[in-house]
């Protein structure tokens, strides 16, 4: 009887252990999230992360496809600076829910209930890119803040394809060759 016990308790824990490996990805996935192709040119806010450019700007992000890079206009619709395509290192969404500006007033009037105003939260999405500057030898990563969901997951999706990047999940990346690992 203890023998059958013991057998079975180490055949379980042998399946357990079988199972428990991990699996390489699937590499024949299909790429592509539905998300339909961006507009050549579209608004955005500059956040910061390119060396040199330090202030947030509103302005403007054009897909140069003649050139393969992504160039952002200022207000001015003078080009600040750009990113080729073969720089982009890894691309992804990112979102932050904050107290929106309005909630922040009303929510510091002396009135019974105000306080409740900082409940108004309104969700900001930004596109983070990490690019390997061609200029210097250095590696940043640039923020863009975009107006909505829809336009950000597009333009993901196409300067993922542009920059001939791998997908994983919302983000794509350059997969680094054998050599460099």
């Amino acid at each position: 009887m203890k023998r059958t016990l013991f057998l079975i308790t180490v055949l379980a824990f042998a399946v357990s252990v079988g199972f428990a490996q991990p699996r390489p990805m699937d590499k024949s996935a299909p790429v592509g999230n539905g998300a339909k192709s961006a507009p050549a040119t579209f608004e955005a806010k500059y956040e910061g992360g390119l060396f040199g450019f330090s202030s947030k700007e509103t302005g403007t992000l054009k897909f140069d496809d003649d050139n393969e890079r992504l160039v952002f206009y200022g207000k001015d619709q003078k080009e600040k600076f750009h990113i080729p395509y073969k720089s982009v290192l890894v691309i992804y969404p990112q979102s932050k829910s904050v107290t929106s500006t309005t909630g922040n007033v009303v929510r510091h009037i002396p009135l019974p209930g105000a306080g409740l105003a900082g409940l108004l939260r309104e969700k900001r999405r930004y596109l983070v890119l990490h690019f390997d500057d061609p200029d210097v030898d250095a590696k940043g990563i640039v923020n863009f803040k975009l107006d909505n969901k829809e336009l950000l997951d597009s333009v993901i999706f196409s300067l993922g394809e542009k920059a001939k990047l791998t997908q994983r999940g919302d983000a794509f990346y350059r997969a680094r060759s054998r050599d460099e690992i």
